[in-house]
C-alpha cells in the first residue's frame, strides 16, 4: 500500500512543496496551558504557578504556595503524536507528584472524526476516564477507557499519546524509575552478615601500608601497617529490608520523613584512620571529602542534605567509628550504578599529596520493584479482540480473489456471474459495510499523503484492522487488476448503488444514457474534487475534512443514516440519481475513485480480453458497460473500469455476443 500511494505522492510533489512551509509551521507550535487550565487539569482550587522546563523532557512544572503541586506535558512536544489526519494531535497531560495522571485536555487536532461526527462532550468524557491512572502500577494496565466507537483510530492514538507522555514525563520529573523503581514496602529481618550477603551494602578496605605508600611524601607519614586505615560500608536505605534492619524504625521513618519527589537515603559508615566526614564541613557547608559520581554527574552533598546517627538498631555489627545519612538529590538515580568517592589528604612541603578510595555500588535486584508494565500498544489489542472481523474480511478477499482468478470460467456461466457478483455485493454492502465498518474514504489516502510528509508511522494505520487489511489488499490489487477491485466489489456505498439500480430495473425503472462526449467531460469533477481536497488539506485539514464530505460514506456506512437530515438529503439524491444512471456518484463524483486511478497506472496485468471486432464490428459492450468505461472503439478506461466483468459475460455468451453469433451461423451453414 505503501509503495501505491507514494507514487501518487510523487505525482502532485510540485503541489506538495508549495506546501512544505506551511507543514513545516504548522507543526513547531506548541500550545502551554493557562494557569486557569492547569488548576483545572491537576484539581486545585485557587492561584497557581506555572513555569517552563526546556532541559530533559520538557513541559511545565505547576506550583500553588510555595510548592510543586504537578507536571503537564504536551503530547505533541513530548510524543510527538501524530493523528490519523497526518496532522500533530496535541494533549495536555497533567500528573501528580504520586505519579498518577490527574487530567488531560485536547488542545489541538484535525482529525475527521473529531471534526463532523463525535462531539466535543465525548472527548471531554474520553480523556476524562484517565483521570487517576497509577503510571506506576506493575499490573495490566486496568480502568483505562475504552476508544471511542466511529472513531477508534483518532481516539487510539490520543490515548498512546496521553499514556507515552505521562510516562515519559513521570519519569523525566524523578516522579518514577524507568526500569523500575525502589521496593519501598517490603521488609524482611536481617542480620549485618545476611545484607551485606545480599549486596545491600557495599564495603572497600585501605589497609595502613596502602594509604602510607598512595600518601608518600606528607610532612605527617602515615605509619604502614596492617591495619585500617579506611574501612568504608555505603548503600541506600530507601528499602524497609534495609533501613529498619539498620536504624530501627523511629530513625528509619525520621530519616525518609523529608525527601522529595526522586530523593533517596545513602548511608556511610566507616572505621579506621581516615574519616569520611572530617571538619571543614562545619565552616564551607559542603563535605568536600565525599563525592557520588553518576555517568557524567558529580555530586557532593550539603549541611543540609546530612544526618548523623550515633549507633545501629543491629547487634554483631563492627565497631563502627561514624555514621552518616545523606539524602541524593533527584538528579542521583538509586537504581543505577554510582560509585562513592572518598578524598583523603596529606599536607607536603610544597602543597599536599591525595588518595582517593572509590567505592561502586548497585542496588540489588531483590530490592527493586518489577518495571512498570508498559500499557500493550493499542493496535496489537485491536488485532487481537477482532480477530472475528478479520477472519471475516479475510474470507470475503480469498473469495473475490478466486473470483478474479476464476473470471474466465466464471463468465462463461452468464447465471452463475449474475447471482455471484449481486451476492458479493450483498455481502460487502450489509456485512463489510453496515457490518464492520469497513468503508475507505479519501480522508484516509490524505492522511497518508501527510504522514509520508510529517513521518510514517504504521501504528497509526494498524489501530482498525479491517480498514487496514482493506487498504493493503486494494493497494496490491491495483497492481495486478487496477482500482477497480475495490471501487466494483469492496466499496459498500458502491455495493448499495448497484443493488439499488438492479432493482429499479427490475420494476421497470427507465435508465438513461448519457451522451459519451458528456459522459466524458463530467469525469474532471471527481478528479478536481480530488485534487481539490488534496490541495486544501495542506492550508487547512478542517476545511479539507468538510469538503470531503462530498463523499456520502460517514453518513450513509459509517453513521448508518443517523446524522442531520442535510446529511441524508444528499445521500437521497445521490441514490436516486443512480437509480436512473447506474453508479451516478461513482462515474461522477467520487473523489476516492479519483485518487485510487492515479496510483493504478502502475498495473502490470490485462485480464480483460477484447477481440479485434469490438468497437468496429460491435458496441454492445460499450452500451452495456454499466459505469461507460468502453470507448466507441471498444477501448477499456482502467481508470474508470469497476472491474464488474459484464463486458467479459457478453464476449462470452453465444446468445448476447454478435460476433459469436455470425460465427455460429457460419460454421452451420450449408457448404
Amino acid at each position: 500500500m505503501r509503495i501505491i500511494l507514494t507514487a501518487l505522492f510523487l505525482l502532485l510533489s510540485p503541489l506538495a512543496a508549495l506546501a512544505g512551509g506551511l507543514i513545516a509551521d504548522d507543526t513547531l507550535a506548541v500550545t502551554a496551558p493557562t494557569a486557569e487550565q492547569a488548576a483545572q487539569l491537576l484539581d486545585l482550587s485557587g492561584p497557581v504557578q506555572l513555569s517552563r522546563i526546556d532541559q530533559g523532557v520538557p513541559g511545565w512544572q505547576v506550583s500553588q504556595a510555595g510548592r510543586v503541586a504537578g507536571h503537564i506535558g504536551s503530547t505533541w512536544e513530548i510524543s510527538t503524536t501524530v493523528g490519523y489526519s497526518g496532522r500533530p494531535l496535541d494533549v495536555l497531560v497533567a500528573i501528580s507528584p504520586q505519579a498518577r495522571i490527574t487530567g488531560a485536555l485536547l488542545v489541538r487536532h484535525d482529525e475527521p472524526v473529531l471534526t463532523l461526527g463525535i462531539s466535543d462532550a465525548d472527548i471531554a468524557a474520553y480523556v476524562a476516564g484517565f483521570r487517576g491512572f497509577d503510571l506506576a502500577a506493575t499490573g495490566p494496565a486496568e480502568g483505562l477507557p475504552d476508544v471511542i466507537s466511529r472513531a477508534t483510530v483518532s481516539t487510539g492514538v490520543i490515548r498512546d499519546g496521553i499514556l507515552r507522555t505521562a510516562r515519559t514525563l513521570a519519569i523525566g520529573r524523578g516522579l518514577m524509575a524507568g526500569g523500575g523503581g525502589i521496593d519501598r514496602l517490603s521488609y524482611q529481618p536481617l542480620g549485618w552478615d545476611q545484607l551485606l550477603g545480599l549486596g545491600a551494602l557495599a564495603e572497600v578496605r585501605v589497609t595502613m601500608a596502602e594509604a602510607a605508600q598512595a600518601l608518600a611524601g606528607a610532612k605527617v607519614p602515615v605509619e604502614p601497617g596492617d591495619g585500617d586505615f579506611l574501612r568504608l560500608w555505603a548503600g541506600v536505605i530507601d528499602t524497609p529490608t534495609v533501613g529498619k534492619n539498620l536504624l530501627g524504625q523511629r530513625e528509619f521513618t525520621r530519616a525518609i520523613g523529608n525527601l522529595g519527589a526522586g530523593g533517596s537515603v545513602l548511608i556511610v559508615m566507616s572505621q579506621g584512620l581516615q574519616s569520611h566526614r572530617g571538619t571543614d564541613w562545619t565552616r564551607s557547608g559542603t563535605f568536600d571529602r565525599l563525592t557520588v559520581v553518576q555517568g557524567e554527574t558529580r555530586w557532593q552533598p550539603g549541611a543540609n542534605d546530612y544526618q548523623m546517627v550515633k549507633h545501629l538498631a543491629l547487634e554483631n555489627v563492627p565497631q563502627l567509628k561514624e555514621i552518616s545519612l545523606f539524602a541524593l538529590p533527584a538528579l542521583i538515580d538509586p537504581t543505577r550504578p554510582f560509585t562513592l568517592e572518598v578524598r583523603a589528604t596529606r599536607p607536603t612541603e610544597r602543597g599536599e599529596v591525595a588518595m582517593t578510595v572509590a567505592l561502586p555500588y548497585t542496588l540489588p535486584d531483590a530490592f527493586r520493584l518489577a518495571a512498570p508494565t508498559e500499557p500493550e500498544p493499542l493496535w496489537k489489542q485491536a488485532w487481537e479482540t477482532k480477530r472475528p472481523q478479520v477472519a471475516i474480511v479475510a474470507l470475503m478477499l480469498t473469495v473475490l480473489t478466486l473470483i478474479l482468478f476464476a473470471q474466465e470460467w466464471i463468465t462463461r456461466r452468464p447465471r452463475l456471474w449474475r447471482i455471484g457478483r449481486l451476492s458479493f455485493l450483498a455481502s460487502t454492502f450489509l456485512v463489510l459495510g453496515m457490518g464492520l465498518n469497513g468503508q475507505l474514504s479519501v480522508v484516509q489516502v490524505v492522511a497518508f499523503v501527510h504522514s509520508l510528509l510529517t513521518g510514517f508511522r504504521w501504528e497509526t494505520f494498524l489501530i482498525e484492522p479491517v480498514i487496514f487489511i482493506l487498504w493493503s489488499f486494494t493497494a496490491l490489487g491495483m497492481l495486478f487488476w487496477g482500482r477497480g477491485v475495490y471501487c466494483g466489489w469492496l466499496c459498500p456505498f458502491g455495493a448499495l448503488q448497484e443493488l439499488a439500480n438492479a432493482a429499479a430495473q427490475r420494476l421497470g425503472v427507465k435508465q438513461i444514457a448519457v451522451p459519451q462526449a458528456l459522459h466524458e467531460r463530467l469525469w474532471v469533477a471527481k478528479y478536481t474534487l480530488f485534487v481539490g481536497i488534496l490541495a486544501l488539506s495542506f492550508y487547512s485539514m478542517h476545511h479539507a475534512l468538510i469538503l470531503a464530505e462530498a463523499e456520502p460514506f460517514k453518513t450513509a456506512i459509517s453513521l448508518r443514516f443517523m446524522r442531520a437530515w442535510p446529511f441524508l438529503l444528499f445521500v437521497a439524491a445521490l441514490l436516486g440519481a443512480g437509480l436512473f444512471v447506474e453508479r451516478f456518484f461513482c462515474r461522477y463524483l467520487c473523489p476516492l475513485g479519483a485518487g485510487l486511478a492515479i496510483p493504478a497506472k502502475l498495473k502490470i496485468f490485462d485480464w480483460l480480453k477484447r477481440r479485434p471486432q469490438c468497437g468496429r464490428e460491435c458496441r454492445m459492450c460499450e452500451t452495456k458497460c454499466t459505469v461507460g468505461a468502453i470507448d466507441s472503439i471498444g477501448r477499456i478506461n482502467a481508470n474508470e473500469c469497476v472491474l464488474c466483468l459484464r463486458c467479459q459475460v457478453i464476449m462470452n455468451d453465444g446468445t448476447q455476443c454478435p460476433i459469436l453469433k455470425r460465427r455460429a451461423r457460419s460454421e452451420g451453414a450449408p457448404a
